[in-house]
């Protein structure tokens, strides 16, 4: 894999001073309006208005530019409300548009480079973007009032229409272009919350009718150019394995194939279109190097990661001495957890295409992190900063997959027009796709992980302490982000959702210990609390049974001093009718969990197959994100991460045999079918907290709601997933 490609990586590491310099006027709003350089004369010239984020056009459009990767969690959509009832346009004037990679005017404030994840886009940008579209309202309103010689303070905007009480009226189109000569207002007022006209409202996404059309050029898998070459590469089917030979003489004779190149990781088949580029793939006679690559089975690993659970490891939290508490404990309560490798399985696979001419390059890609794509793309070609441009297209999914620490996918795009270069060819545009199974079998997985906890209880049936070991591969450690996420060796990615539990646990200890494997690992939907929520929420359920206790009374006993969490835990509970026996055949488990700064509650109910099999029948979901920006658009966030979480949980895991990955499709990985979609409610907790993420918090709880479903069924809790390996699938 790309991590072959250390030298020209490593240079486009980022240092502390840069990320201080790339966070510099992006914090506080302070690049919500500005003038940009060369632009604002001839904008107001044209009769155009051109803000940072928001554009003005005199056909009375109102163009919004989304500094966020929309990948279908519907972030466009939330930045451009904001704007609009700030600025009081018309819903049906708005439209969208990805912003140039620019870290200085787009940087992610809570990143300091321009990048999405981590749900953060709307507790980034909620404040950010309503001043960028209250201070369009007040430039136009000023330039309003010195047109037709009237108070600013007596002129109105609605629904994007500017009106005085005289009769004069204009749409912002007529006065963008004598708006952009006005000062930009350095604190612009914002509206009270009983102000607003979208924000809080449920409004159709704007990427929704491209979409259902099937609009041309809306992927990077659809992008086109008359001049466009495709190509395919033959990357090792093991990780860490590299090119020893090859032999393209059969490839090179399917129509269409224009060269066969090698590159650091692979051998590249380049063509005029996607077909042939494949089939000449598949004629390519490789002999790999494994020398270095992993070859170990699944089974293999999991036995290194659970005799690392036995061991002291980087020491994450210490409360106290947890082992003379657990020695002094009534009784102690046992368990041992195991999760696998998981792919992202979006639906649209990687691609990347790029046009370099020697001296300048332009990409087009879902770019999740523009800031590292748009170095490593610099560095890679040796060309300034400056003369790379990058096209942000719509993502068919992601679910972390384009969110690399490496830019894999530019990278090799990049190190695949070099070598076209040395070969001699002429520069075309060229765009490598992946294929399904070139995804799914390429790594980049969630990492597979062993937890050990032991749970000490008194004799009056109080937990006393808590020891938590986990063992599972660094998605940060060796990468250009450890010297600025990794403290004292801790990799909080791995541990979060459980080092910092607001349940009161007595003596807290945490362990975290780190494979090694050429298997490259990512951020996953939710990241650590994937798996730290599914042991801890299970645990919590296993131990009010052992001191007898109602799983959610227990729960609220240990979490006092977490009010928010408390109350979707009680709300929860009520809509799901927890305190009434389920329907007959009906069984029900609860897991609440906070992730990305929003806290959510699920009760699955589930029935028992004739043949022992689960049916997870319905889920009650409540969530707290803080201000809800578009209720309908959180309820499809929570809808499709506990559709993405249950999954993963019935059936889906990555193994491998020899070092082989054995899942390369979705007939293998099995996505959840629509007989396995639970009927879902999801009640919004009304709350004028900051709004917090909701990409992925609905994932967490969706597993151990589940396993604890099963175990009020079967008085056993499933601690190996998937189900499938218990049968219950």
């Amino acid at each position: 894999m790309l991590h072959l490609l250390q030298r020209p990586l490593e240079a486009a590491k980022p240092t502390r001073r840069t990320f201080l310099k790339m966070s510099a006027g992006t914090v506080g709003g302070l690049v919500i309006a500005m003038k940009l350089p060369g632009v604002a004369e001839a904008a107001s010239d044209s009769g155009e208005f051109i803000q940072p984020f928001v554009h003005i056009r005199p056909d009375n459009t109102v163009i919004v530019l989304s500094k966020h990767l929309d990948k279908g969690q519907g972030t466009a959509t939330g930045l451009t409300t904001l704007v609009a009832d700030e600025l009081d346009a018309s819903w049906d004037q708005v439209q969208v548009e990805f912003a140039p990679s620019n870290p200085a005017v787009y940087a992610n404030t809570m990143f300091g480079v321009q990048g999405t994840g981590g749900s953060t886009a709307m507790p980034n940008s909620f404040i950010q973007y309503r001043q960028a579209g209250a201070a369009a309202k007040a430039m136009v309103v000023a330039a309003a009032a010195k047109d037709w010689g009237v108070p600013a303070g007596e002129i109105t905007v609605s629904g994007g229409v500017v009106s005085h009480a005289s009769g004069k009226s204009a749409t912002l189109g007529e006065l963008a272009g004598l708006a952009a000569k006005e000062e930009v207002p350095s604190e612009p007022a914002l509206k009270s919350p009983d102000q607003w006209v979208y924000i809080g409202k449920s409004f159709p996404r704007l990427d929704v009718k491209n979409k259902t059309i099937g609009a041309p050029n809306t992927y990077t898998m659809d992008f086109q150019r008359d001049d466009l070459l495709v190509a395919t590469v033959a990357r090792s089917p093991r990780f860490g394995g590299t090119v020893k030979s090859f032999d393209a003489a059969e490839a090179r004779k399917v129509p269409g194939v224009v060269n066969v190149l090698q590159i650091p990781n692979g051998v590249a088949v380049i063509a005029e279109s996607t077909w042939p580029a494949i089939k000449g793939r598949e004629l390519l006679e490789i002999e790999w190097d494994d020398s270095a690559a992993e070859t170990r089975s699944s089974d293999a690993m999991f036995a290194e990661l659970k005799d690392m659970t036995t061991k002291p490891g980087v020491k994450v939290r210490e409360d106290g001495d947890v082992d003379a508490a657990l020695a002094a404990a009534e009784k102690v309560v046992e368990l041992d957890f195991d999760f696998p490798f998981l792919a992202h399985g979006a639906m649209e696979p990687l691609d990347v295409a790029l046009h370099y001419d020697g001296e300048s390059a332009e990409l087009w890609l879902g770019s999740q992190i523009p800031t590292i794509d748009h170095n490593v793309a610099s560095t890679i070609l040796g060309v300034p900063f400056e003369k790379v441009t990058i096209n942000t297209r719509w993502a068919g999914g992601s679910f972390g997959r384009r969110a690399q620490a490496d830019a894999h996918p530019v990278a090799e795009v990049c190190l695949l027009v070099k070598a076209m270069q040395t070969a001699g060819m002429e520069l075309n545009p060229v765009k490598i796709v992946w294929t399904r199974e070139d995804d799914m079998a390429g790594g980049y997985y969630r990492p597979m992980s062993a937890h050990k906890i032991k749970v000490g209880i008194d004799a009056d049936n109080n937990v006393t302490a808590f020891k938590y070991n986990i063992a599972a591969k660094s998605i940060i450690k060796g990468t250009p982000f450890e010297a600025m996420l990794m403290k004292d060796g801790v990799d909080h990615n791995m541990t979060e959702g459980a080092h910092d539990t607001t349940y009161d646990l007595g003596v807290f200890s945490m362990d975290q210990s780190y494979q090694e494997t050429q298997v490259p690992v990512l951020w996953w939907r939710s990241v650590g609390h994937t798996h730290t929520a599914y042991v801890m929420e299970t645990v919590i359920d296993r131990v009010a049974k052992e001191v007898g206790k109602d799983p959610v009374a227990f729960r609220l006993e240990l979490m006092k001093d977490d009010p928010r969490k408390a109350n979707v835990l009680k709300l929860a509970a009520e809509k799901a009718g927890w305190d009434k026996p389920a329907a007959d055949g009906r069984h029900r488990g609860v897991a609440v969990h906070m992730s990305f700064g929003s806290y959510v509650a699920e009760v699955a109910e589930i029935s028992i197959r004739e043949d022992g099999t689960v049916k997870v029948e319905k889920v009650t979901a409540a969530v707290d994100c803080g201000t809800p920006i578009n209720p309908d658009n959180i309820r499809a966030q929570v809808e499709g991460g506990i559709g993405y979480g249950l999954g993963a949980i019935l059936r889906n895991q990555v193994t491998l045999t020899d070092g082989y990955v054995e899942e390369t499709n979705f007939d293998t990985y099995e996505s959840l079918r629509m007989s396995d979609m639970p009927e879902i409610e999801v009640h919004i907790v009304a709350s004028n907290e900051a709004p917090t993420g909701i990409g992925e918090p609905g994932t967490p709880p969706i597993g151990p709601a589940v396993a604890n479903a099963i175990a009020a069924a079967k008085g056993e809790w499933v601690t190996s997933l998937p189900l499938t390996k218990a049968g219950l699938v």
